[in-house]
């Protein structure tokens, strides 16, 4: 499904002989281009992407609870520096 469809390449004229069907004047070598390389797709399947997805998820709510365990010892240790310095004032 995910594999791209090439179309077929045609066969490259013959390197010694002309459009005419004749040899052409010239003594060189003619060599046919290479054909150019095809790149390969790696096959993902749908389990894949399901995995990817997922753990995505699982380490973003990670990272958010973790936030959020921040901020709260960060209010907290506030609050408690507070109450603390209203208490050493009597």
């Amino acid at each position: 499904m995910f594999r791209p469809q090439y179309p077929e390449t045609p066969a490259p004229p013959s390197a010694h002989l002309g459009q005419q069907g004749y040899a052409p004047a010239c003594s060189c070598q003619h060599t046919a281009a290479p054909a150019p390389a095809r790149r390969m797709v790696p096959e993902v399947s749908g389990g894949t992407v399901a995995a990817v997805v997922t753990v995505g998820i699982v380490l973003t709510a990670l990272l958010a609870a973790v936030a959020v365990t921040a901020i709260s010892v960060a209010v907290a240790a506030v609050v408690m520096r507070s109450l603390l310095s209203s208490q050493r004032r009597r």
